[in-house]
């Protein structure tokens, strides 16, 4: 009778654990992931543009080290999680609503939210410990770093052939049997956030920004929306040769077995940050200000660095190589102001796309 009813009491016991299992079990959809108690009267919202499967990871382990939490994450691009924002606070600027924390790649878009006061102020030892580049104002800030690489299918361009910078690849674009003809491809920055800060650095940093446009739209290039977007064709064998996507996600699907290489341009190689802000209107910023610290910590920048591929913010300066992370700060808004954003859509346009398109 004694063993039966310690058969009985484990039973139950069992089933007790499949029952807070499965209320702490992990929705995942194409664009989301909820993870934590269903009826949990703390909830986190979280919007970002991480991939979803990349930053999966990272936010299981926040969800077990806070059990009592219910973590709401939607995946968007960076430029509707900035437009959300604005148009948040256009429509009812008290409402307590949107995210609890945003975070984005477009790193001059979230300087740009604090800039015209979108972003409310945090202070903690994990932000105090964070390097100057890396904290502006107490209210933007980087969570990790990304390198901004090229990368190309192993199975279309010869080894011999490979670019290591800038000057090379215009080279390759001008040799005279054309080997990236249609099969090239680069961010549609009139769409991309990340795709657009990319860009206008390189224009900043490199005088030969307008020659290498000109040869990819000479050469028929076709434009991504982001960088899954692009590892797909180059996957696919669409595209031989892809420019400026981000190292983490280009990594990952290496590590799956994708047959593509990296390209570190030895010229220049731009390193951006995923920054992070707390919005004003977050309904519950001292739960957005717990996932931002757990984000900083030691633990959360392993947890980063193994799960999702971005290089920890201590480890974002690459001495040897002169890679230096870009900055956050009014540096990263000239581009963002209306009349040179306007004449360099213009220019890209009229270099990049074809004469029909450019008139649509």
């Amino acid at each position: 009778m004694a063993s039966a009813r310690a058969w009985a009491s484990r039973l139950l016991g069992v089933a007790a654990l499949m029952m807070a299992a499965a209320t702490h079990a992990a929705e995942v959809s194409r664009d989301g992931l909820t993870l934590g108690p269903a009826d949990s009267k703390q909830v986190l919202i979280l919007h970002a543009s991480n991939s979803v499967q990349v930053f999966k990871g990272v936010l299981e382990d926040f969800s077990q080290l806070n059990p009592g939490i219910r973590l709401e994450y939607t995946e968007l691009s960076t430029q509707q999680l900035y437009q959300d924002t604005v148009d948040r606070k256009r429509v009812d600027p008290q409402a307590r609503r949107g995210p609890d924390l945003i975070i984005s790649s477009a790193m001059d878009l979230q300087t740009k939210l604090v800039n015209d006061g979108y972003a409310q102020v945090h202070v903690s030892p994990q932000t105090r410990a964070l390097p100057a580049w890396a904290n502006w104002r107490d209210e933007v800030f980087s969570i990790g770093t990304d390198p901004i690489v090229m990368v190309y299918n192993t199975d279309k361009l010869d080894a011999t052939r490979v670019p290591h910078t800038r000057r090379e690849l215009l080279s390759l674009l001008q040799a005279p049997d054309r080997p990236l003809a249609g099969s090239i491809s680069t961010y549609d920055v009139q769409g991309s956030g990340i795709g657009y800060l990319a860009a206008t650095q390189d224009t900043r940093l490199d005088s030969m920004a307008g020659a290498l446009l000109a040869a990819f739209g000479r050469n028929g290039v076709t434009t991504h929306e982001s960088t899954e977007d692009a590892l797909d064709k180059l996957e696919r064998g669409e595209v031989t040769l892809a420019y400026n996507l981000l190292e983490s996600y280009t990594r990952h699907r290496i590590d799956q077995g994708a047959r593509l290489a990296i390209i570190y341009p030895q010229d220049y190689t731009l390193m951006l940050s995923r920054s992070a802000i707390i919005p004003k209107q977050a309904p519950r910023g001292d739960l957005g200000a717990l996932l931002l610290d757990y984000l900083l910590s030691p633990r959360g920048q392993d947890m980063l660095a193994r799960q999702s591929g971005m290089r920890p913010v201590n480890a974002s300066v690459i001495a040897e190589a002169g890679v230096r992370p870009m900055a956050l700060g009014v540096g990263l808004l000239v581009y963002l102001d209306a009349l040179k954003k306007r004449h360099f859509l213009d220019l890209w346009r009229a270099a990049i796309l074809p004469p029909e398109e450019e008139s649509r």
